[in-house]
């Protein structure tokens, strides 16, 4: 599985790269904290690979890559993408490296 670090993301981030963010939490979860992403829940992804970019790096986060690194694992094996990384640490990592202010329960 590919992944990228919360620093390189912030990089990628900052560069203005085109890449796909997407956060797989919930809907209260995302209501809480995000940093931007496209909010597709875990119960709904898997249902609509169309909403997930072939085009372009995609990165898919939840709060600690868990829910993320499964979600991408099913996406390669059942719709055969290859331009997915997970979000190492998931937001959690990203409020201690790089925004302490993401507020997180």
């Amino acid at each position: 599985m590919k992944e990228v670090t919360v620093t390189e993301l912030k990089s990628m981030m900052d560069a203005k790269e085109i890449f796909q963010l997407i956060d797989v939490r919930e809907l209260h979860e995302f209501d809480y904290s995000n940093i931007n992403g496209e909010l597709i829940p875990v119960g709904d992804i898997v249902q609509q690979p169309e909403r997930v970019s072939r085009d372009k790096k995609v990165v898919i986060h939840c709060r600690s890559g868990v829910r993320s690194a499964a979600v991408l694992a099913a996406l390669e094996k059942q719709y055969g993408f290859d331009n997915l990384y997970n979000l190492k640490g998931g937001i959690v990592a990203y409020k201690n490296e790089i925004d302490p202010t993401i507020p997180l329960k």
